[in-house]
């Protein structure tokens, strides 16, 4: 019976290579000459701790932070930039969150989608990914389609393909 699983993650490397991208960019950039900034990336707890003098640059780093990483391949909609930027003394700072496996009600919603479409299909949610099953290759590349075209607001791949 074909199948396939609807995950939401972001590959560590990649994300660690944006990063580093983004901090070869700002600091080549003449706007950023001779200010404070920092751009960490925790790989443990999936956040990027981002400083700068003013709000100015912390919204031109995020500009930097969601192109960048676009051209590495990862969905914009994996940073969670919701965060206001708080001071601390003279700098300014940010934690910027990046969404990686699905949580339990962005599976149901998920879940809930596939089942109002109508289509042929199972679906089950399994730890932080949905596997759905169906006897035909066509109807899971309908729910595919109707998950791309749902705007749920979370950066999803289609992996495990079997037939």
């Amino acid at each position: 019976m074909p199948s396939f699983d609807i995950a939401s993650k972001v590959d560590l490397q990649t994300l660690d290579n944006a990063i580093n991208t983004v901090k070869k960019e700002i600091t080549n950039r003449f706007d950023f000459k001779n200010a404070h900034v920092v751009i960490e990336l925790n790989k443990k707890e999936y956040t990027i701790a981002i400083e700068a003098d003013s709000d100015m640059k912390i919204e031109q780093m995020t500009d930097v932070i969601i192109s960048r990483s676009m051209k590495q391949g990862i969905d914009a909609a994996a940073f969670d930039f919701s965060k206001e930027p708080y001071p601390s003394g003279k700098i300014v700072k940010k934690e910027v969150s990046v969404k990686n496996g699905l949580k339990q009600e962005d599976a149901k919603k998920i879940v809930k989608l596939i089942k109002d479409g109508g289509f042929k299909v199972q679906a089950a949610i399994m730890d932080n990914i949905v596997r759905v099953t169906g006897k035909k290759i066509d109807d899971l590349q309908q729910v595919i389609a109707a998950c791309r075209a749902a705007n749920l607001g979370l950066p999803l791949q289609f992996e495990n393909m079997k037939s």
